[in-house]
């Protein structure tokens, strides 16, 4: 047996593991303003982003597989299409996470409470969905 290990297939727990984290980092790091409503450092937000969308991928990817057989990263239309196909539901949630995740969380680190707060529970409900999907 060599220095590398057979990679395990994805679950949803590990998904839901990669959320665990994103809560953490923004309950134990990401200080809140006086008011509540935005957090005090972006780059806590970017990584907790970044956490609840590879979260999200492994999901996917428990479902669906997009990863396999491709030679290149798949990218966001890859996942569309193939989830267009099964659950338009879905789809529009991965339509939503992709803004709100990947793009205002994780590349623009968008502060406000409220779309952190909104992350969470897009990320949540589409993991609940594909989980339900593998079931």
């Amino acid at each position: 047996m060599g220095i590398f290990k057979k990679k395990e297939p994805k679950t949803i727990e590990e998904a839901r593991r990669y959320v665990r984290n994103a809560k953490e980092i923004l309950r134990e790091r990401g200080k809140l303003d006086d008011d509540g409503e935005a957090y005090q450092d972006r780059k806590y937000v970017r990584a907790a982003g970044n956490y609840l969308w590879l979260g999200v991928l492994i999901a996917l990817d428990v479902v669906f597989n997009v990863r396999q057989g491709k030679r290149t990263r798949p990218d966001i239309n890859d996942y569309r299409e193939v989830v267009s196909h099964r659950d338009k539901k879905l789809l529009s949630l991965v339509n939503m996470g992709y803004d709100t995740i990947h793009l205002s969380m994780n590349y623009d680190g968008n502060q406000s409470r409220v779309v952190c707060d909104m992350g969470f529970r897009l990320t949540d409900d589409i993991i609940d969905r594909c989980e339900r999907m593998v079931s």
